[in-house]
């Protein structure tokens, strides 16, 4: 039966995209309906195949957005210029058409209710996305479990998911942005990069032994563990998820 799974969940299916919401000028969600999409849990990635009319297949790895209780599977795609993928999954995809996918993959960027908290997501830019399945979990589930997301962004309109953050905000979630290169007026939120005294301020404390997951550029992953294990959190309780420039 485990071997029929993994087969399964490692085959590649038909997704049809149902919906697309611009999140920002740069990052689009794209709503899908998947026929057999086996389940996943809050933090795991998908394969994405795209193949042109004459044959020419192209792949790259999305993290899923939505939580494991929606109806529909979520990706969130930001656009790179350069990229071979993005500049269409986040600008000329179209309701109704069709890619393929595989999944869901990875097993330790993973928080489910069960685990308990406090729990602590920090990402910087797009890597807020595995965050938001993460976060969509934690408001579906009902979970008695103190919850923070931190967010760094260049800008407000920067933000991705600001809408539903700010809902989530009102039902149980702590969310906290900073806004690292411009910030509107009367703006009282932070306004520097994230650092050992902002995580010092906006982390449960270390002695509560929290489980923290940390997403975003290398070098934004890299910094906030080490101001994390400066403050005295445990190694073992910071699960970090990085990505830099892979063409799109």
């Amino acid at each position: 039966m485990a071997g029929t799974a993994l087969r399964r969940r490692l085959s590649w299916l038909p997704a049809t995209v149902a919906e697309l919401h611009d999140e920002t000028p740069r990052v689009r969600s794209l709503v899908l309906d998947v026929d057999d999409w086996p389940g996943h849990r809050p933090g795991q990635h998908v394969d994405v195949r795209l193949t042109a009319e004459d044959g020419y297949q192209a792949e790259r790895s999305y993290s899923i957005a939505s939580g494991p209780e929606d109806a529909r599977l979520i990706l969130t795609v930001a656009r790179l210029d350069d990229g071979e993928v993005s500049p269409y999954l986040a600008g000329d995809l179209e309701a109704g058409e069709q890619f393929e996918l595989r999944g869901p993959i990875g097993g330790y960027f993973v928080w489910e209710a069960r685990q308990g908290g406090p729990l602590l997501l920090v990402g910087g830019g797009s890597g807020i996305v595995p965050l938001m399945s993460m976060a969509r979990h934690h408001a579906a589930s009902g979970a008695d479990v103190e919850a923070t997301l931190l967010g760094s962004w260049r800008t407000l309109e920067d933000v991705i998911y600001r809408a539903e953050l700010d809902a989530l905000a009102s039902g149980g979630l702590r969310v906290v942005h900073t806004l690292t290169r411009e910030q509107p007026p009367g703006w009282d939120g932070y306004a520097r990069r994230v650092d050992e005294a902002m995580l010092a301020e906006v982390a449960p404390p270390p002695e509560a032994s929290p489980h923290v997951f940390v997403c975003g550029p290398t070098s934004f992953v890299e910094a906030v563990a080490v101001a994390l294990v400066n403050l005295g959190h445990e190694p073992m309780q910071i699960r970090t998820e990085r990505f830099g420039p892979t063409g799109g």
